[in-house]
């Protein structure tokens, strides 16, 4: 049993990862069948006439299609597999000229897929190449002579331009055109950049100046208002001073004992904040008095002990 098992497992390892691939390899070889991918094309071409052109992914029987012809097409003629997936290519810095007579630069961006493959593998033999001088060429005649505010600022009409320049010529060669814009616009000329560059710093200083220049303006102007404004509130401040004084002297005056001590409690307040310099004797010490005074003493004198 175990030696029916692996006779077996031998059998189907030889069968299905040996001969099956070769058989199919061989049926591929003779023409009996082809297997298109997904956005590719096979055109079959036998003794300088094209035979047959697959473009649906899947399996395809070719001895059903081509007949007899099928066996011997690998052998004596040409499978041409083609790719028919969209493409995309950027041409870069497309020299044309303003009206104004400036240098410019003009990147363009398109889309391109194979329409036709017969026209693609026998009417040029460089369609790739042609399409893209044909695409620079258009760019360079029509955007040529344009005003310079245009130039950078409707790339939408200039990419519809070239467009419609292109499209008709580039079907005939099995490529058409998708998509074309207008992705770039810039200047060619390196002393034009420079000038350009210091004109436009020049401006932002003046712009950054004047601005400065206002805002220290506004600032000044805030300033002083706002010391006219506090200058009149002081002198209206200053000039009901003394009526608020008045008054309120007037309604203490009214009180004669708050109104003793108030002047006495002042009068106090003046001596301490003078200089002068005070000497306190005790009551009824006439005799003391009266020897300071002659002596000119300022303070007390200071007994023995």
């Amino acid at each position: 049993m175990i030696t029916q098992f692996f006779i077996a497992l031998a059998a189907t390892f030889v069968g299905g990862f040996i001969a099956v691939p070769i058989l199919f390899g061989l049926a591929r070889m003779f023409g009996l069948y082809t297997i298109v991918q997904e956005k590719r094309c096979h055109v079959y071409v036998l003794f300088g006439k094209v035979e047959l052109i697959l473009t649906e992914p899947g399996l395809h029987f070719l001895i059903t299609k081509m007949g007899i012809k099928a066996p011997i097409v690998n052998w004596l003629g040409k499978c041409y597999v083609l790719d028919m997936r969209l493409d995309q290519v950027y041409l870069r810095s497309q020299p044309v000229n303003s009206e104004e007579g400036a240098p410019m630069g003009i990147g363009i961006w398109y889309e391109m897929f194979i329409s036709d493959p017969v026209a693609y593998l026998f009417k040029n033999t460089d369609p790739r190449g042609s399409l893209a001088a044909n695409v620079g060429n258009s760019t360079v005649r029509c955007l040529s002579n344009l005003p310079l505010d245009d130039m950078m600022t409707d790339r939408h009409a200039m990419s519809k331009t070239v467009r419609d320049e292109v499209s008709p010529k580039s079907h005939e060669w099995g490529y058409k055109l998708g998509s074309a814009y207008i992705r770039k616009v810039h200047f060619r000329d390196h002393e034009m950049i420079k000038q350009i560059e210091s004109k436009v710093v020049n401006r932002l200083r003046q712009v950054t100046s004047a601005i400065k220049q206002d805002g220290a303006n506004q600032v000044s102007i805030i300033t002083s208002t706002a010391e006219r404004k506090a200058a009149v509130e002081f002198a209206k401040a200053a000039a009901i001073r003394p009526q608020i004084v008045g008054e309120a002297l007037q309604r203490i005056s009214q009180d004669r004992e708050v109104s003793s001590a108030l002047f006495a409690a002042l009068e106090a307040q003046r001596l301490i904040e003078g200089a002068a310099g005070i000497t306190l004797v005790p009551s009824n010490s006439d005799t003391l008095t009266a020897v300071m005074a002659a002596e000119g003493q300022t303070s007390p004198p200071r007994l023995p002990n």
